[in-house]
């Protein structure tokens, strides 16, 4: 039986649906990623399966109970990091602690301990006594985690925990996620980053306007692609009618302009490159770098839906 199920979920908000009948597992110990761009519905996901946030349809059974019938049985078995910050800046990170300990229900003598286990699992109990306020966002990021993590969840929900951080805190997050899973923790990850998922993440779910578009571990999902590369430029004054006179070219796929940045997905990525910068050379655009990617993620995400995860 899976510690986690997520049944036919649906969220209506007036005539919007963030949600639209999402259904997938998490097994004991995995680290299950939901991957999609900024709007696609995974925020929303994660405040229904952590029962912040109440189903217009459908239900999420963790450990055999139920987010809607028994909503106090399964806040006992989660930790959530959302992806704002929930602490007070002119504590410290231990009367943070502190705090949510009572929240959660835990003695004195059990919040002294847990407080001090979470502290050096984020890196921080020689910060310990030292204001929110004073700290970096990175620093931050990893006291909201050691809040998520005092009470000993049985699965932890996090919630674009890397978002506006320095690569340094990133890094040192993502590490230790991996640490806390390698000693059991089931963890669910929401990123719109696609390497993060890449490296933690043993199962992914592709969210796209609250849909589950695919599943699956990272192989089964890259051979939805095939074996379809993705070719990147980056260039200067990119015109947006450009990608349709680029799929006019044998073997492109798809085509996708972002920020200075063409995604171009074929299954003949090295051979076509040349006819796609002479067709930039036609139109006078200048370039900068070009890449040739083997099948990722990000082009799993093209191939479905014909704009990239950045968008």
């Amino acid at each position: 039986m899976s510690l986690l199920e997520v049944i036919n979920l649906t969220k209506t908000f007036d005539a919007n649906t963030a949600v639209d009948d999402v259904s997938f597992t998490v097994e004991a110990g995995e680290i299950f990623g939901l991957l999609g761009p900024n709007g696609a519905g995974k925020s929303t996901l994660i405040g229904m399966v952590s029962t912040l946030l109440k189903p217009t349809r459908g239900d999420i059974v963790i450990d055999g109970h139920s987010v809607v019938k028994e909503p106090m049985a399964v806040k006992r078995l989660i930790g959530v990091v959302p992806q704002e910050i929930a602490l007070y800046p002119t504590l410290t990170a231990r009367e943070n602690l502190d705090f949510w300990g009572k929240m959660y229900g835990l003695s004195p003598s059990e919040i002294k301990e847990r407080a001090t286990d979470v502290l050096e699992i984020v890196g921080l109990t020689d910060r310990a006594a030292e204001r929110i306020d004073t700290y970096s966002g990175g620093m931050k990021r990893r006291i909201n985690i050691a809040a998520g993590l005092l009470h000993s969840p049985k699965v932890l929900f996090m919630d674009e925990p890397t978002v506006g951080i320095d690569p340094q805190s990133r890094n040192h997050i993502l590490e230790t996620v991996k640490h806390l899973n390698e000693a059991g923790l089931t963890v669910i990850y929401t990123s719109h980053y696609m390497e993060e998922v890449e490296f933690l993440c043993d199962r992914i779910a592709i969210v796209d306007k609250g849909k589950v578009i695919a599943s699956g571990t990272q192989n089964e999902l890259r051979l939805l692609v095939g074996n379809k590369d993705v070719i990147r430029i980056k260039a200067f004054d990119i015109p947006e009618d450009v990608a349709a006179d680029l799929a006019t070219i044998k073997d492109v796929d798809g085509v996708t302009i972002k920020e200075g940045e063409l995604d171009i997905l074929s299954p003949r990525g090295r051979e076509v490159l040349a006819s796609v910068i002479k067709a930039l050379n036609d139109r006078q655009i200048k370039i900068a770098s070009v890449e040739v990617q083997e099948p990722d993620l990000e082009s799993v995400f093209l191939h479905l839906t014909g704009r990239s995860l950045r968008d």
